[in-house]
């Protein structure tokens, strides 16, 4: 079996069995792929035969060529997953990468919005009409949630269940109900009853957001429509979506929520990923300390 096909049959366990997200395979993929060149360009033709020190030999070229460590660990974690996978069926007998240490990368702190910031931005729509009411109601939704912008955008109209007050969002195979809050509620109940009828170009239109051509809401669309309302709020922040979702762990972290709580509501597999939201709110604290003791 030549080196392409190892790496499709590696694309075919991300995607089929281990069904990683797009952005992840994509990930994976590229930096394998890129290996391979390399070693290819260094007369290494046969994947089967690269020991550790040839990929620490790659990894630190990598470094030489101004490469990020983040970039670097990410490389080094896409051939771990690579030969994982290749010695899990047989074809190496060791994983060479096992034991390559991993770059060590200044864990960056999520950036967030201010209550009076998400206020601010939360108030942008003005609902005089059948956009006001969407992008109040999509905004309102994004920020009670916390879900991802792919989950809010492929939400259909019967994931949300008004009277119980909750919205059921699946991802990567995985269910998860989460709570709404009263305005939340009160804006999906307007655009739901009154603006999305008038809006969806075909009756049976199972989306719950649609553009205003009637049809199912894009990313790039709900890209526009955060940076519209963020230079109409002149918050003085690169405002994305997963902003909002970091604003929301953080949010209810500080007003008293569980770290397990929070972690089923966003989705994440790990509580690791869930963790970093409590060091945000310990760096905040001792921002708050070092600007307000008179001694500090």
């Amino acid at each position: 079996m030549a080196g392409t096909d190892y790496i499709a049959a590696y694309q075919n366990y991300l995607e089929n069995e281990k069904h990683a997200s797009a952005n992840t395979s994509s990930s994976y993929l590229r930096d394998v792929n890129q290996f391979r060149d390399w070693l290819l360009e260094h007369g290494v033709a046969d994947l089967r035969k690269v020991k550790k020190d040839l990929i620490s030999t790659y990894l630190d070229a990598m470094t030489g060529r101004g490469k990020s460590p983040a970039t670097v660990t990410r490389a080094t974690a896409s051939i771990k997953s690579f030969y994982g996978y290749l010695m899990s069926v047989g074809v190496v007998k060791n994983n060479p990468a096992k034991s390559v240490a991993s770059v060590k990368v200044e864990r960056k702190y999520p950036e967030i919005l201010t209550n009076r910031e998400v206020e601010l931005f939360l108030d942008q729509p003005k609902c005089v009409d059948e956009k006001g009411y969407r992008d109040h109601a999509m905004l309102e939704l994004l920020y009670a949630t916390g879900i991802r912008v792919s989950e809010l955008i492929g939400l259909d109209a019967g994931d949300v269940n008004l009277e119980a007050g909750f919205i059921r969002c699946e991802s990567k195979g995985k269910e998860r109900i989460i709570p709404l809050y009263p305005t939340a509620i009160r804006a999906l109940q307007d655009y739901i009853r009154d603006i999305r009828p008038r809006i969806i170009a075909d009756p049976n239109e199972q989306a719950l957001f649609v553009n205003m051509n009637g049809e199912r809401m894009s990313r790039q669309g709900f890209w526009k429509i955060i940076k519209y309302y963020q230079e109409r709020a002149e918050i003085n922040k690169d405002i994305t979506p997963h902003m909002l979702r970091h604003s929301f762990a953080v949010h209810l972290l500080e007003n008293g929520a569980d770290l397990r709580s929070i972690q089923e509501m966003l989705g994440h597999a790990d509580i690791s990923s869930t963790q970093i939201y409590t060091r945000v709110v310990k760096k905040q604290l001792r921002d708050v300390y070092i600007k307000a003791h008179p001694r500090a």
